[in-house]
């Protein structure tokens, strides 16, 4: 007994270096580069307006005239962060995000049904720090594995949890496109989750309109509809169907096409998603998510934790690898995207330009096709209830 604990404190010392050095390198590359963590100074500019009273979708901010493009609640929520200098504010943000990164590893596994050996989870979280969506997340200061570790949470509780539903729909308050998890709940017959995180939803709106009413109005019949505000939509940092569409056309308004791409991805996503048997619902709706949306930033396909935690626990090592890799090697930054160049990718391009994009219809499409060879059974209707919870 006293070898093996020496053994695994010896494999933890192991697995706790590559961690170490991974963020002793992510901290010496902020300090050199001296990352600006654009979008944190965003939200901190978010927060001052709904402290002072000041025009919330009227602003732009750092270098980049970047505007607040989320709910009124959100813009709430950020309030704290004008408590704080702004290298502190980023410092927060640098640990918070580390802190998240190992907390959605740890959630993976669970969703995932693994139970890691001590050594395995702080290397998991070292190699998970290099995957582009993840290290991007940091590097700018975004809220995306916060969003991710919120629904996750709530999806690996166990059925029947005392308001289970109601941290997805707190997300989908923060930022819309988790509300999709919520129809998928309403699809595969979990009434009261869908419900409970529906009515969450809907508080965080009636909140942001007591709080903020003109500019809920605002947001509500205005902004929200104004996708160009978030960014350009044809730009290779766009990873959805409207990014690949509009690349592929060379145009910058792919319009009826991608609508009708779209709409495609979206019914088929969320009837695979409603056959799917466990995990694999949950996945499915995540991609489709981001796929449909009109913008999905690479930093916003951070699902690629989980995705990578359910291969490796159905033993698909090879494609783990190969998925892992898709989100390591950033070919969409090695293609031409200055200016509008990212209009112009000849076609042998084209994938190393959408490359989550088109992973996400792969997966899409495996899963379509296990999920007709593979009829649903009555113990597995609900993608979450049949859960193992490690």
């Amino acid at each position: 007994m006293k070898y093996r604990t020496v053994t695994e404190r010896s494999l933890f010392a192991v697995g706790v270096l590559p961690l170490i050095l991974s963020l002793a390198a992510l901290a010496v590359l902020c300090a050199v580069l001296r990352i600006p963590m654009a979008d944190a100074l965003v939200y901190r500019a978010e927060g001052a307006a709904v402290a002072h009273g000041t025009d919330l979708y009227g602003f732009t901010v750092t270098r980049w005239h970047l505007p607040a493009t989320y709910p009124p609640f959100a813009a709430i929520l950020f309030v704290p962060a004008t408590w704080l200098p702004v290298p502190v504010l980023k410092a927060v943000f640098a640990v918070g995000n580390a802190l998240l990164l190992a907390l959605l590893v740890r959630l993976s596994c669970r969703f995932a049904g693994i139970a890691p050996r001590p050594a395995a989870l702080p290397a998991a979280i070292a190699a998970a720090l290099w995957l582009e969506p993840v290290f991007q997340t940091l590097l700018f200061g975004q809220i995306n594995l916060a969003l991710t570790c919120l629904v996750l949470w709530d999806l690996t509780r166990p059925p029947g949890s005392l308001g289970k539903g109601f941290a997805v729909g707190v997300a989908a308050g923060i930022k819309l496109t988790p509300a999709l998890f919520l129809l998928h709940a309403l699809l595969t017959g979990r009434r009261r989750e869908a419900a409970t995180g529906a009515a969450a939803f809907a508080g965080t709106v009636l909140l942001g309109a007591l709080v903020l009413p003109g500019a809920s109005a605002d947001f509500w019949t205005r902004r929200l509809f104004e996708t160009d505000r978030v960014g350009k939509a044809w730009i290779v940092d766009n990873q959805s169907l409207q990014g690949l569409v509009a690349r592929v056309l060379h145009t910058s308004a792919p319009g009826a096409v991608w609508v009708a791409v779209a709409g495609a991805v979206a019914a088929a996503g969320l009837w695979t998603a409603r056959r799917s048997h466990e995990r694999w619902g949950v996945l499915v709706t995540a991609l489709t998510a981001l796929l449909v949306s009109p913008i999905s930033w690479s930093h916003h396909w951070v699902w690629c934790v989980p995705l990578l935690a359910v291969l490796v626990a159905e033993g698909r090592t090879r494609t783990a690898v190969a998925v892992a890799a898709v989100f390591a090697v950033r070919t969409l930054w090695l293609v031409p995207h200055e200016g509008d160049l990212d209009l112009h990718l000849p076609w042998w391009q084209q994938p190393l330009a959408s490359p989550y994009a088109l992973l996400g219809l792969a997966v899409l499409g495996c899963a379509a096709a296990r999920a007709r060879t593979q009829p649903r059974s009555p113990a597995s209707r609900s993608s979450a209830s049949t859960m193992r919870y490690a």
